[in-house]
């Protein structure tokens, strides 16, 4: 047999087919929430992957508000960030940071998963994360996920 019976597919963009999915995280944990949205949001499940498109859904997750985490990191464990001017580093606990701005822990947490690249940049625009149990994607009808049958 002089060649091979298989050829390697790459995805094209006429060939990538996006969906909507739903994910409710009230109760869930933020690391195993935040590493399952980033692979549907880079597509990995897909049989028709390929690393340098953006084949991953849409992925809209309600009721951020509601995770938790594990052990003392609600009290124990530091965002920080640093406003440009001389002293200007600020921290917080996840606790503070839920009172405040509740999806930015999940956003930070996801975000983390990505690439650090363009690519990981317009995947990031792929995610809608709302604090209540209500979305503006209603209209794209999201499928509803649930993370026990994906882990």
């Amino acid at each position: 047999m002089d060649t091979l019976s298989y050829k390697t597919v790459s995805a094209k963009p006429s060939t990538i087919q996006k969906e909507w999915l739903l994910i409710d995280a009230e109760g869930e944990i933020v690391g195993r929430l935040a590493s399952v949205a980033a692979q549907l949001l880079r597509g990995k499940y897909k049989t028709n992957y390929t690393p340098h498109m953006d084949c991953g859904d849409n992925v809209v997750i309600i009721n951020a508000e509601k995770i938790r985490f594990t052990g003392k990191k609600m009290t124990d464990k530091q965002y920080v960030r640093y406003t440009g001017y001389p002293g200007g580093q600020r921290f917080a606990t996840p606790k503070e940071l839920l009172q405040r701005k509740p999806i930015a822990v999940l956003e930070h947490a996801i975000r983390g998963m990505l690439p650090k690249n363009r690519l990981g940049d317009q995947l990031y625009r792929n995610l809608y994360v709302y604090a209540g149990s209500e979305h503006k994607q209603q209209a794209q009808k999201p499928r509803l996920i649930n993370l026990k049958d994906i882990k």
